[in-house]
């Protein structure tokens, strides 16, 4: 078992809300893979809402109920996005040779 530091922070959450952390130095294995599928999902949807957010936007008759659903949702992308920002900056920190 790896330490806490070094645990990669999965892309989605347990039961409670609390983070996953996997454990392993497989980056091909089948969690990996399935966590890095996962996140380039995540960033896609996020890119999507991003683009439908600034339609709404520049759209001066949207309907308000439209508007509070994309920021509904982009709130839980931009959830997500930290999420994947977070796991990704902290596996860049750990692979980094350190002096």
């Amino acid at each position: 078992m790896k330490p806490q530091n070094e645990l990669r922070l999965l892309p989605w959450t347990g039961p409670d809300g609390k983070p996953c952390y996997l454990s392993t130095d497989d980056r091909d294995g089948y969690m990996s893979r399935l966590a890095d599928n996962i996140e380039s999902v995540q960033l896609g949807s996020a890119t999507d809402l991003v683009e439908r957010a600034a339609e709404l936007i520049d759209n001066h008759d949207a309907d308000p109920n439209d508007i509070r659903h994309t920021l509904t949702e982009l709130t839980a992308a931009l959830r997500d996005v930290l999420r994947v920002a977070t796991s990704r900056g902290h596996l860049l920190a750990v692979s980094e040779p350190q002096p």
